[in-house]
Protein backbone atom coordinates (compact mmCIF):
# COMPACT_ATOMS: atom_id res chain seq x y z
CA UNK A 1 0.00 0.00 0.00
CA UNK A 2 2.86 2.41 0.73
CA UNK A 3 4.10 2.08 -2.84
CA UNK A 4 0.67 3.04 -4.26
CA UNK A 5 -0.29 5.82 -1.82
CA UNK A 6 1.41 8.60 -3.85
CA UNK A 7 -0.39 7.45 -7.02
CA UNK A 8 -3.72 7.40 -5.16
CA UNK A 9 -3.06 10.95 -3.92
CA UNK A 10 -2.28 12.10 -7.47
CA UNK A 11 -5.50 10.51 -8.71
CA UNK A 12 -7.43 12.36 -6.01
CA UNK A 13 -5.73 15.67 -6.84
CA UNK A 14 -6.46 15.28 -10.56
CA UNK A 15 -10.08 14.34 -9.82
CA UNK A 16 -10.52 17.39 -7.57
CA UNK A 17 -9.00 19.78 -10.12
CA UNK A 18 -11.26 18.32 -12.81
CA UNK A 19 -14.28 18.86 -10.56
CA UNK A 20 -13.87 22.65 -10.56
CA UNK A 21 -16.61 24.29 -12.67
CA UNK A 22 -15.40 26.43 -15.56
CA UNK A 23 -16.61 29.69 -14.03
CA UNK A 24 -14.55 29.01 -10.87
CA UNK A 25 -11.32 28.21 -12.72
CA UNK A 26 -8.57 30.84 -12.57
CA UNK A 27 -7.77 32.63 -15.82
CA UNK A 28 -4.27 33.71 -16.77
CA UNK A 29 -4.98 36.06 -19.65
CA UNK A 30 -3.01 35.36 -22.81
CA UNK A 31 -1.09 32.62 -21.01
CA UNK A 32 -4.21 30.72 -19.91
CA UNK A 33 -4.12 27.86 -22.42
CA UNK A 34 -0.34 27.39 -22.31
CA UNK A 35 -0.21 27.32 -18.50
CA UNK A 36 -3.14 24.94 -18.18
CA UNK A 37 -1.72 22.52 -20.76
CA UNK A 38 1.68 22.70 -19.05
CA UNK A 39 -0.13 21.89 -15.80
CA UNK A 40 -1.68 18.86 -17.47
CA UNK A 41 1.74 17.64 -18.60
CA UNK A 42 3.36 18.25 -15.23
CA UNK A 43 0.55 16.62 -13.27
CA UNK A 44 0.42 13.54 -15.44
CA UNK A 45 4.23 13.35 -15.51
CA UNK A 46 4.29 13.21 -11.71
CA UNK A 47 1.35 10.79 -11.73
CA UNK A 48 3.20 8.45 -14.10
CA UNK A 49 6.27 8.49 -11.82
CA UNK A 50 4.09 7.58 -8.83
CA UNK A 51 2.48 4.74 -10.81
CA UNK A 52 5.93 3.50 -11.83
CA UNK A 53 6.81 3.46 -8.14
CA UNK A 54 3.68 1.40 -7.48
CA UNK A 55 4.39 -1.07 -10.26
CA UNK A 56 7.93 -1.19 -8.87
CA UNK A 57 10.21 -2.14 -11.64
CA UNK A 58 12.71 -0.71 -14.04
CA UNK A 59 11.82 -2.99 -16.89
CA UNK A 60 10.19 -1.84 -20.09
CA UNK A 61 7.13 -3.82 -19.04
CA UNK A 62 6.78 -1.85 -15.78
CA UNK A 63 7.16 1.40 -17.68
CA UNK A 64 4.53 0.39 -20.23
CA UNK A 65 2.09 -0.75 -17.52
CA UNK A 66 2.58 2.56 -15.71
CA UNK A 67 1.97 4.57 -18.87
CA UNK A 68 -1.15 2.56 -19.74
CA UNK A 69 -2.59 3.05 -16.24
CA UNK A 70 -2.08 6.79 -16.51
CA UNK A 71 -3.46 6.95 -20.05
CA UNK A 72 -6.62 5.07 -19.07
CA UNK A 73 -7.02 7.39 -16.09
CA UNK A 74 -6.62 10.40 -18.41
CA UNK A 75 -9.48 9.11 -20.55
CA UNK A 76 -11.68 8.52 -17.50
CA UNK A 77 -10.79 11.99 -16.21
CA UNK A 78 -11.94 13.60 -19.45
CA UNK A 79 -15.22 11.68 -19.23
CA UNK A 80 -15.64 12.89 -15.63
CA UNK A 81 -14.77 16.44 -16.66
CA UNK A 82 -17.54 16.40 -19.27
CA UNK A 83 -20.06 16.13 -16.41
CA UNK A 84 -18.78 19.30 -14.70
CA UNK A 85 -20.50 22.64 -15.34
CA UNK A 86 -18.88 24.52 -18.22
CA UNK A 87 -16.24 21.84 -18.81
CA UNK A 88 -15.95 19.39 -21.68
CA UNK A 89 -13.94 16.35 -22.70
CA UNK A 90 -11.11 16.92 -25.16
CA UNK A 91 -9.02 14.28 -26.91
CA UNK A 92 -6.24 16.85 -27.15
CA UNK A 93 -6.05 16.87 -23.35
CA UNK A 94 -5.76 13.08 -23.30
CA UNK A 95 -2.88 13.33 -25.80
CA UNK A 96 -1.18 16.03 -23.72
CA UNK A 97 -1.66 13.93 -20.58
CA UNK A 98 -0.16 10.91 -22.36
CA UNK A 99 2.84 12.98 -23.47
CA UNK A 100 3.34 14.28 -19.93
CA UNK A 101 3.22 10.71 -18.64
CA UNK A 102 5.76 9.57 -21.22
CA UNK A 103 8.13 12.42 -20.33
CA UNK A 104 7.75 11.64 -16.62
CA UNK A 105 8.56 7.99 -17.20
CA UNK A 106 11.50 8.88 -19.43
CA UNK A 107 12.93 11.07 -16.67
CA UNK A 108 12.38 8.38 -14.04
CA UNK A 109 14.12 5.77 -16.17
CA UNK A 110 17.03 8.11 -16.96
CA UNK A 111 17.39 8.85 -13.25
CA UNK A 112 17.57 5.14 -12.46
CA UNK A 113 20.17 4.63 -15.21
CA UNK A 114 22.31 7.45 -13.82
CA UNK A 115 22.02 6.09 -10.27
CA UNK A 116 23.09 2.62 -11.44
CA UNK A 117 26.06 4.09 -13.29
CA UNK A 118 27.17 5.99 -10.18
CA UNK A 119 26.75 2.99 -7.88
CA UNK A 120 28.30 0.35 -10.14
CA UNK A 121 30.86 2.28 -12.20
CA UNK A 122 32.02 5.17 -10.09
CA UNK A 123 31.85 3.90 -6.53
Amino acid sequence: MRRWAPAALMMLAIFLFSSIPSEEMPHFGGWDTALKKAGHMLGYGVFSATCWRGVFGTTKKATLISWLLVFVYAISDEIHQSTVSGRNAAWLDVAIDGMGAAIGLLLVNKSVTIQRFIVYKVV
